[in-house]
């Protein structure tokens, strides 16, 4: 039996259609740069973890302390990946997977460009499991993470020491920019100050409709925001929403 069907018949046997999930590096204003690094095998397991921070508060008198959120921790992503060469055979002068394995390596080495490791975007088809902000409906069908680890491990070698195939698990931690998460938040409660992102259309008063239920509030903003001429507003300008309580 061919040694390559052996391994992709008993981990993916559903996974492996035209479809590959792929590695595609990041600039940090979300635009993409380069080709996509599409995997030799697609993964069959995605797993994803999100944690909050919470702070305990002791309350002289009271059976347990109570508990203050502090912040939301980035969601983490683990991918496992493998690499077989095998297909060719497994005698010597096979070409084997290090060239492969170091592509994905490469990920969580330093970018002399920008003194840091690349940011990447994970994406497989458009119902893949990406970003999900805050209460946002869906998620952004893609995965923008910086890489925290790669680990690789050669299982298989060809009699001159060759390696024909490998596992390569990469640990991923979700990134988006300060806008970003401001704008996907969007904190309702009345008596703290929210944010919006301007979109294409959009006025002042719909602004002030939407946050306060009064579009005649829309003077509140301007003023808070020292907006010169509230007509002229260019899409993507993050606007403060002041509390209005009392007012």
């Amino acid at each position: 039996m061919n040694p390559l069907s052996a391994l992709t018949g008993a981990i993916t046997p559903e996974t492996q259609g035209a479809t590959k999930l792929t590695f595609q590096r990041l600039n940090p204003d979300g635009t993409t740069q380069g080709d996509p690094l599409p995997v030799q095998f697609n993964p069959t397991e995605l797993a994803y973890s999100r944690a909050s921070q919470y702070a305990d508060i002791a309350i002289p008198g009271l059976p347990m302390p109570i508990s203050q959120f502090v912040r939301g921790n980035a969601e983490t992503l683990s991918i496992a990946l493998i690499f077989d060469a095998t297909e060719g055979g497994m005698g010597a002068g096979t070409d084997g997977v290090t060239e492969k394995v170091n592509q994905f390596h490469a990920f969580v080495q330093v970018d002399g460009k920008i003194h840091a490791t690349p940011l990447v975007r994970i994406a497989w088809g458009e119902h893949f499991p990406g970003n999900a902000y805050a209460s946002a409906a869906q998620t952004s069908g893609h995965f923008d993470a910086q890489v925290l680890s790669v680990a690789r491990s050669f299982t298989l070698f060809a009699p001159d020491g060759t390696p024909l195939r490998a596992k390569v698990t990469v640990s991923l931690k979700e990134y988006a920019s300060l806008a970003a998460q401001i704008a996907a938040v969007n904190y309702q409660s009345p008596d703290h100050t929210r944010s919006h992102t301007v979109q294409q259309g959009e006025t002042l008063p719909l602004i002030a409709h939407d946050a306060y239920g009064d579009a005649a509030k829309w003077r509140v903003i301007a003023e808070h925001n020292g907006l010169s001429d509230v007509r002229r507003i260019p899409p993507g300008t993050v606007l403060a929403l002041p509390p209005t309580r009392g007012a």
